[in-house]
């Protein structure tokens, strides 16, 4: 038996959120503060807790990205997970997975933010993922989400569904922020803001 290590992501392992990063690399900056500014009503909602968080995150990506075609988006999120996660990690975060994974313990990240930009960067590091994923019908990205928005209680459900609990020694959690609660109830070893 060994331990298993949960790592939100967003303000854990990085200093900032990724996702309107990864918005402003794939759609360049003009667009993205232009795209900001007819979505303020939305994003006004979200802060006055008016609207959840997945609806806010579901119009997003429908301004930004529907109808793209998912290889052409998927291109640009390995472009973005290689290039420029790295610069927005944080350097503490890193070094307490590289002791997670000295000691043969199971690393996974568990984010609300997209599949298609933490993946590759996952897959370099050697690091399981849990992430929020997107709808796409006919080779094109509708605007909504597939399934869930991987946050609260949606973290916990989907560390259960792909991992024993039982199988682990212990469970170390590391978390950043109210998302994260349901998760931090399981661990063993729980660690709130600890970069």
């Amino acid at each position: 038996m060994t331990d298993i290590a949960f790592f939100d992501f967003d303000g854990t392992v990085t200093g900032k959120d990724s996702f309107p990063d990864f918005i402003k690399y794939s759609v360049g900056k003009k667009n993205y503060y232009s795209g900001l500014i007819l979505l303020t009503p939305v994003l006004a909602a979200y802060k006055l807790k008016i609207i959840p968080n997945f609806i806010a995150k579901e119009k997003l990506i429908a301004y930004f990205f529907k109808n793209w075609e998912i290889d052409y988006l998927q291109n640009i999120a390995n472009q973005y997970s290689i290039n420029e996660i790295d610069k927005i990690v944080n350097s503490r975060a890193i070094e307490k997975i590289k002791w997670h994974k000295q000691k043969n313990h199971k690393v996974v990240i568990v984010s609300a933010s997209l599949e298609c930009y933490l993946k590759a960067w996952c897959s370099k590091n050697d690091i399981d993922l849990i992430s929020t994923m997107l709808e796409v019908k006919k080779n094109r990205i509708t605007g909504k989400l597939a399934g869930k928005n991987c946050y609260g209680n949606e973290k916990l459900n989907r560390i259960k569904e792909k991992y024993n609990l039982s199988e682990y020694n212990s469970i170390y959690v590391y978390g950043d922020s109210k998302g994260d609660k349901q998760m931090l109830d399981i661990a063993d070893k729980k660690y709130f803001r600890a970069f």
